[in-house]
């Protein structure tokens, strides 16, 4: 599948929503990020997070990679240099929100420390299974 042509206007619309700019420039600090990981850094819900990188991703703002049950991205390594220069400049400006999210990942420890945590969670199930339940 060919990688969209990211536009500026596009591009300006990925980054117009607070979740999806500090998804993004989160990304920009590290190299590849967990969806659980992102999830502990923004402080929302899965579901919440899922959707706003599948946008990011139908954009061509980003890549996903599947190991096992989890989904790691990245930003799209043939970004345009202008996209590059647009997010580097985005990500000095810090926004509070980033800056928080990046604070939250940095608390969690280090990238294998927070993918083994995050996957250990995962591996318990929510709710008890109770034989005769029909779901």
């Amino acid at each position: 599948m060919a990688t969209p042509v990211l536009t500026p206007a596009a591009l300006h619309r990925c980054l117009a929503d607070e979740t999806r700019l500090t998804l993004t420039l989160l990304l920009c600090a590290e190299s590849e990020l967990c969806v659980c990981e992102m999830t502990q850094a923004l402080a929302a819900p899965q579901p919440k997070i899922s959707r706003h990188l599948a946008y990011l991703r139908r954009a061509g703002l980003l890549r996903g990679r599947r190991q096992g049950a989890w989904i790691y991205y990245r930003l799209e390594p043939t970004l345009p240099t202008w996209v590059s220069i647009i997010l580097e400049a985005s990500r000095d400006a810090a926004p509070v929100e980033v800056t928080a999210a990046c604070r939250r990942l940095g608390d969690a420890g280090a990238a294998s420390q927070r993918q083994a945590a995050c996957h250990a969670e995962s591996t318990t199930a929510p709710f008890p299974f109770i034989p005769g339940d029909s779901a």
